[in-house]
């Protein structure tokens, strides 16, 4: 079921003669469980037409390097390939996104495309509607509630956005059906580029090559679904009691698959669902996170125009940070020692390493890493900067709203006031001293290890 409140116009333009409907692939970078997809397979039979999909790649992509563009690159390998199995080619072009849509609109009867939640993602699909000469549809499918059913503004923490969301679930939790165009779009146009050699195509590219790729995440949905897979099997079972445990890594690793959109949140929230090992409250924990905390996230980035800065807090959390931004830290780095991860704090620095090793860093330790940065740093303007330029420059998933919202939340945004002290003011605060008592961090530091040894090694 493709729900009408998944899909909006954005132009109004007709659907005029064309070759075949052009599906803009740009967030939904997958051939499963897709909405976007769907919907354009659907309109392409209405109008005895075949689906032809288009993906732009830039290589000026806002702070995308050579890690991110890696997995995106082995992901869209293995999309080619499924769609082909569907009877839709896949044409990925060497151009900006705006570019290449439009360069694929002129034998289009209509466009279809998903939907991208940043303010330049936004633009590029604006540009695109205004420009085309056909009509212009955007589906989402990369929330499983789409963010203006759940609401109409932006809220303050996830107790107020929870309760609209739940009103809908049982509404947009419903499995999409998958079908295949009647008529197939294969060999209809040259020029894509080759994505079989995806080494070989990074070193053509002109990329930042400020972080490498890793080797433990590999991009594509194969490599989702195992990972969806291994979760359910070993860890679900365990998720209330041990996803904040550094150490004991109960998490999914569905981050960097969800936003490179290689795999679908709904598709997700399914397979967790009708797990049986998800018992004693399991199930509703990794649900909260995956629709109800992320979809916060989408919710700040939509209606939060400064969702990437400072300025994008609650006005109590600017408030308290600024009385404070002159208060004496009791350690400061600079950007360069952070990054380096070489700090007085081992468990800070096992945190950077982490996310520099594999690309991914623990869900809690994220939290403990951003707080730091904020404490140690001379105020918090530049702490907030130089926190998304490291979260965005290692993070597989950084970039994403979710990124952008935990950095925020590090600040306060999606929190409440807290008793006041040095530096942070009434901003949450978190000490070493509260991750020994809960954690055997000295495993976590010996995991981390691991990850270096391994890397040394290869």
């Amino acid at each position: 079921m493709i729900h009408g409140a998944r899909v909006k116009a954005l132009n109004d333009a007709k659907t005029v003669r064309g070759r075949y409907v052009l599906y803009w692939m740009q967030q939904s970078q997958r051939a499963c469980c897709n909405h976007a997809l769907e919907f354009a397979v659907r309109r392409g039979d209405e109008l005895g037409l075949p689906v032809l999909v288009g993906f732009g790649i830039t290589q000026r992509y806002p702070e995308g390097n050579e890690r991110h563009y890696a997995f995106m690159l082995e992901g869209l390998r293995e999309t080619e390939a499924r769609l082909a199995e569907r009877g839709m080619q896949l044409v990925t072009m060497l151009s900006p996104p705006v570019q290449a849509a439009l360069a694929l609109t002129g034998d289009a009867a209509e466009v279809v495309t998903d939907r991208g939640y940043l303010g330049f993602q936004r633009r590029w699909r604006r540009r695109v509607a205004q420009r085309a000469g056909c009509r212009v549809t955007r589906v989402e499918s990369d929330a499983v509630v789409p963010v203006e059913t759940a609401s109409g503004k932006e809220e303050y923490a996830a107790r107020t956005l929870r309760p609209r969301i739940q009103d809908h679930l049982d509404e947009f939790m419903v499995p999409l059906e998958q079908t295949s165009p009647r008529r197939d779009s294969l060999q209809m146009c040259s020029g894509s580029l080759n994505l079989a050699r995806v080494a070989v195509l990074l070193d053509e590219l002109r990329l930042n090559r400020g972080a490498s790729p890793v080797s433990l995440f590999r991009g594509g949905a194969a490599e989702a679904d195992r990972w969806l897979a291994d979760f359910i099997r070993n860890d679900l079972g365990h998720y209330a009691e041990r996803r904040s445990d550094p150490a004991a890594e109960c998490v999914s690793h569905m981050s960097p698959y969800l936003h490179f959109g290689q795999i679908s949140p709904l598709k997700v929230a399914l397979a967790v669902d009708s797990a049986t090992s998800g018992s004693n409250g399991n199930v509703e924990a990794y649900l909260e996170e995956l629709i109800v905390r992320r979809e916060l996230s989408l919710n700040y980035c939509l209606y939060n125009a400064q969702y990437d800065s400072l300025a994008g807090l609650p006005h109590w959390a600017r408030t308290t940070l600024e009385e404070h931004a002159g208060d004496r830290r009791p350690h400061t780095y600079d950007l360069q020692t952070l990054e380096r991860a070489e700090t007085h704090d081992p468990w800070w620095n096992a945190a950077q390493r982490e996310m520099m090793l594999r690309g991914k860093m623990h869900n809690y330790m994220r939290m403990y890493w951003g707080k730091k940065i904020l404490e140690w740093m001379p105020d918090p303007d530049e702490a907030f900067r130089a926190a998304l330029m490291l979260n965005n420059r290692y993070e597989l998933d950084g970039r994403d709203p979710n990124s952008f919202a935990g950095v925020a939340w590090c600040f306060g945004k999606h929190d409440r006031a807290w008793s006041e002290r040095p530096v942070f003011g009434k901003v949450r605060y978190m000490s070493a001293a509260g991750l020994e008592r809960k954690f055997d961090m000295e495993s976590y530091v010996r995991r981390v290890d691991g990850l270096d040894r391994d890397r040394q090694e290869q």
